[in-house]
């Protein structure tokens, strides 16, 4: 089994013995992520793979939103960027800071900041304009939970 550590420097040395005397290969393009929920220096990033398959670091700032498309996550960023995502939205949603990202539907995560027009729709659903001018769907799962993310 091969797990990204995504920890303190403190305890990733102390985890890293541990792990690998259990027989577990610790490797930073795994897909599976071992964090410490209390440990948040890369709370600010996003890891992605560009468009030569290298594993980059997306600032926070820099992310649009979100889609995926099956198990195919694509991450628009400012300046007409797009990235591949490397976990599914579930997982992503858990690294973003939920003050600033929400997840409008199955397949969207949102930086509030980028929401440029919010316009109603029918049964419980707002399409939204993002400052790429890209329109996302809030489905009506999501309908209640955009409303108290907005205020509204």
């Amino acid at each position: 089994m091969r797990v990204k550590l995504d920890v303190s420097k403190d305890r990733k040395e102390q985890l890293e013995k541990e792990l690998t005397a259990l027989g577990i290969t610790i490797d930073d393009n795994a897909e599976l992520t071992l964090s410490d929920s209390s440990f948040k220096s890369d709370s600010s990033f996003l890891s992605a793979r560009d468009e030569n398959g290298a594993v980059i670091r997306i600032p926070d700032d820099d992310i649009i939103f979100i889609e995926s498309y099956g198990h195919d996550v694509i991450i628009h960023c400012t300046e007409g960027r797009c990235y591949a995502g490397r976990e599914p939205l579930y997982r992503i949603i858990q690294l973003l800071n939920p003050f600033q990202f929400l997840r409008v539907s199955n397949s969207a995560i949102i930086q509030r900041k980028h929401v440029k027009r919010i316009r109603s729709s029918f049964s419980m659903k707002f399409v939204l304009t993002m400052s790429d001018d890209t329109l996302v769907d809030v489905t009506r799962s999501y309908y209640y939970a955009f409303k108290d993310f907005f205020k509204f």
